[in-house]
């Protein structure tokens, strides 16, 4: 039912996005002009769109060129089928990505990069911006080969790239604040399992996207929790979120051969909203990234000490960015 909406919505508007692109690029472009203060955005963001628009139409015709070319149940054949779609995934998320690049005149600054080059491992990243969630293809999957399986929230199954060709793979779309989080925490328990030399599982351990006010909000729930240690550690935390600690602790048991990577980065915040990106907050940014690898020997064994050790890295990362930040300009 919910593909019966997204396919043919995001189809027309990517067909409706060209044929009218006489009138929307100087409409934009005249915006732009009468803004001057501001960097001109609004004709980016429209182009964006579009970029967006035509690599969800190119993903849907191409996963359904490999539903009719992929026959067969046999082993060999699944293994075909999902090798191919993991080859469409990450063409889609290094076109979006490279797009941005270019649209935005982004600049990519990477440290660790070969910090993610061997499986298995468990890729524990930030959360900051609806951009981020393409860096691990293009800098783990694209770069390395490591075919990862994703830990994402529901909502994004209205994206129907997605929704169609992430469902064939082994990923988990987990409900926020669900009732039975033991139900939510097993499925991602079940991606550590099996993990080749050749994959890993991504998961974002905030949970969502950081910004101020879910900051503070965290920080209530927490005192109220009476945890006061926590609370204590989460307030010294400026720019992430404390990590919850479900979905990481379970798969660090189910993947028990896994080190652990964690990304942090920043210069993407400006693409946290579309209101960001039509501001142009992400025109001319420099992404800085930092990748860290974690021999599975260096993970403590016991569930108490992995909850502080998790606590401990967010703190690192939350001090790396605040002193990768560039100072806002005037």
């Amino acid at each position: 039912m919910r593909r019966l909406v997204t396919v043919p919505a995001v189809l027309g508007l990517a067909l409706a996005s060209v044929l009218l692109a006489p009138l929307w690029i100087p409409a934009l472009a005249l915006v732009d002009l009468l803004r001057p203060a501001r960097r001109p955005a609004a004709l980016r963001a429209g182009a964006m769109l579009t970029v967006y628009l035509q690599c969800e139409a190119i993903g849907l015709a191409v996963a359904a060129l490999l539903w009719l070319a992929t026959p067969g149940r046999s082993a060999a054949a699944r293994e075909r089928f999902r090798r191919r779609n993991t080859a469409l995934q990450g063409w889609w998320a290094t076109a979006l990505f490279g797009a941005a690049q270019r649209i935005y005149g982004m600049r990519l600054d990477v440290e660790g990069a070969e910090e993610p080059a061997r499986g298995p491992l468990l890729l524990l990243a930030r959360h900051a911006s609806v951009a981020d969630t393409l860096l691990p293809a293009v800098l783990v999957t694209a770069v390395h080969g490591i075919r990862l399986r994703y830990v994402l929230k529901r909502e994004l199954l209205w994206d129907p790239c997605l929704d169609v060709v992430g469902k064939r793979l082994p990923n988990v779309f987990v409900r926020r604040g669900s009732e039975d989080s033991v139900r939510e925490i097993a499925a991602v328990r079940e991606l550590g399992q099996d993990l080749g030399a050749d994959e890993g599982v991504l998961i974002y351990p905030e949970g969502t996207r950081f910004d101020p006010a879910k900051r503070l909000r965290i920080l209530e729930r927490l005192r109220a929790s009476g945890d006061a240690a926590r609370a204590f550690g989460a307030e010294r935390l400026r720019h992430v979120l404390p990590p919850r600690r479900g979905g990481p602790l379970a798969l660090l048991d189910a993947a028990a051969g896994a080190d652990v990577v964690f990304c942090a980065h920043t210069g993407l915040e400006g693409a946290a909203t579309l209101a960001d990106l039509w501001r142009g907050d992400l025109v001319d940014a420099v992404v800085r990234v930092r990748f860290w690898r974690v021999p599975r020997r260096e993970i403590p064994a016991e569930p108490a000490a992995r909850g502080a050790w998790l606590d401990a890295w967010w703190e690192r990362i939350d001090a790396w960015i605040g002193a990768k930040r560039e100072p806002a300009p005037a």
